[in-house]
């Protein structure tokens, strides 16, 4: 909580200065820390100000993404920009959950085993640009 005004132009000067340089935004929301309210203006904020993605957190903070934060963070921003589940996820179960809630991309450190435990199969999603990604990485983005 706090002075959104501030928050969006902190996020815009961000945006604007990766984007010059070619690279994709992430905001992270830190959804285990918020209220359902929070959550809805941050990612209303990281929306407006250009942000590629929402993210429900850095792992520092307890909690890990949920179904139900991801359902409301693509409710919230639409479906021009990505969602990436970060945080307790464990099992290919769980990453195809949060990809059929709205998630884009996964952010698991146990990305090798989820796909592994899969076969060789990856279900895949379209990211913000229209182009297939892989739902589940062990690559921090």
């Amino acid at each position: 909580a706090g002075d959104s005004e501030v928050v969006a132009k902190d996020i815009r000067g961000v945006v604007e200065t990766v984007h010059a340089a070619g690279s994709l935004v992430k905001v992270i929301i830190e959804t285990a820390l918020l209220t359902d309210e929070e959550k809805v203006i941050a990612c209303l904020l990281a929306k407006e100000a250009g942000a590629d993605f929402v993210k429900t957190s850095t792992g520092f903070s307890g909690g890990g993404a949920t179904v139900h934060d991801i359902a409301l963070m693509r409710k919230t921003v639409g479906p021009t920009i990505g969602v990436k589940a970060s945080g307790g996820v464990h099992s290919r179960e769980d990453a195809e959950a949060l990809v059929a809630a709205g998630a884009t991309r996964i952010g698991a450190s146990a990305g090798v085993k989820i796909i592994q435990a899969g076969g060789t199969e990856v279900k895949t999603t379209a990211s913000p640009s229209g182009t297939s990604s892989p739902a589940a990485s062990s690559k921090a983005y």
